[in-house]
């Protein structure tokens, strides 16, 4: 297995793939909540995108915004592994990326959100000084606040 990992190269079609693959591992499954034709579209053309490949398959995925030029806010709209390739430690490679863009680009916070009983996800982003900032319905708002050199 030889992983490569890349910022922005995940094109529309290749983003739908790995959200369809992956749909069933969110909480509530991600085509329940969202159209994934729309969303991978969006994410291709708007999101920061840090991806891991296995050859031509996008196996993880990190999609960002941060177009806050104001107060310099990050949102982290999606992170996706494929369960085949889970417990490896790609999504905190992929958390790492992100983060340490934001910080060369002088953001100040990333915000997220995550289901209250999705526990794995609400594990990583605790491990990267992710905290809750506000409960709504089944969602948690979770923030990190970044430390800029």
């Amino acid at each position: 297995m030889s992983l490569v990992f890349k910022e922005n190269t995940a094109g529309e079609n290749e983003i739908l793939l790995h959200l369809n693959t992956c749909s069933n591992s969110f909480i509530p499954p991600l085509h329940e909540k969202m159209n994934l034709i729309e969303y991978s579209k969006k994410i291709a053309e708007r999101a920061i995108k840090f991806e891991v490949w296995d050859e031509q398959i996008l196996i993880g995925i990190i999609a960002a915004y941060f177009n806050d030029s104001i107060n310099y806010s990050g949102f982290i709209t999606n992170v996706s592994v494929i369960d085949d390739y889970k417990d490896k430690g790609l999504a905190s490679k992929l958390m790492n990326m992100c983060i340490n863009y934001a910080q060369k680009n002088n953001f100040k916070e990333i915000k997220l959100e995550v289901n209250f009983k999705n526990f794995n996800a609400i594990k990583l982003y605790n491990r990267f000084n992710f905290s809750e900032l506000e409960k709504k319905n089944d969602t948690i708002l979770m923030i990190c606040k970044l430390k800029n050199e």
